[in-house]
């Protein structure tokens, strides 16, 4: 499953643009160097708040496992993910106001402070205070992360997740251009459908099929240890 979390960052990447775009343009605007160390930097931030995000979550997922309804949070995560998908627009939305992001506006405030600090520190705290930013593309692949029921494997989705988000932010930090709204809406059009697949795919593994890389069995815990039916492959 872990390579749908470098796609689902890339294609999100591009609808992420209208609100980290900006914000990559700030910080490139201190780097008054030519190399792409402090942009790598930046966007490094960031990856590593996402998989500090998804190991959290993951080890949620692990504990859930543990109760033995590892199955059950699988198809239960997928549907979410359908759902979300499917009314990705409301969902959207619903995050972005919600009461809980209260603290954007203090998030936004330490952006600020460290984007007039400047310096390699400060450009590593922004990418790891951008990646706390409300965003629904986020939510999706944390859900994913809980449903891989694994702390490692939480991190190592939301890492290719942050890793996929990397090569349209640097583009943009090195042109100083924003793609425009006709064709980031193109691109974007694509991402509630795979969004979806993905949904589907955490469903059918949720089903324990049997079925390698696809329909696993998945691990069978017992007085708190974990046995496997077969070796899971994912």
């Amino acid at each position: 499953m872990i390579w749908t979390a470098f796609l689902l960052g890339f294609l999100g990447s591009f609808h992420c643009l209208g609100m980290c775009g900006p914000i990559a343009l700030a910080v490139s605007a201190k780097d008054n160097s030519r190399f792409l160390r402090n942009k790598i930097i930046y966007n490094l931030g960031r990856t590593v708040t996402y998989s500090i995000l998804g190991a959290l979550i993951g080890l949620v997922g692990f504990s859930l496992a543990l109760a033995g309804i590892q199955q059950w949070i699988s198809i239960a995560m997928g549907a979410l993910i359908l759902l979300m998908a499917f009314f990705y627009k409301s969902s959207e939305r619903l995050i972005t106001q919600s009461g809980l992001y209260g603290g954007v506006n203090k998030l936004k405030s330490s952006l600020g402070y460290f984007l007039k600090k400047g310096g390699t520190p400060a450009f590593f705290a922004s990418g790891l205070l951008n990646g706390l930013l409300p965003c629904g593309m986020v939510y999706i692949a944390l859900i994913a992360s809980l449903a891989l029921q694994s702390p490692l494997e939480g991190a190592m989705y939301m890492f290719f997740f942050g890793l996929g988000t990397t090569p349209m932010l640097v583009m943009v930090m090195i042109s100083g251009k924003i793609l425009s709204l006709s064709i980031r809406t193109k691109l974007t059009n694509a991402l509630p459908y795979f969004a979806m697949f993905i949904g589907i795919l955490f469903i059918v593994r949720g089903l324990g099929l049997g079925i390698n890389y696809i329909s696993p069995k998945l691990p069978v815990y017992s007085e708190g240890n974990l046995t496997t039916e077969i070796t899971v492959c994912h």
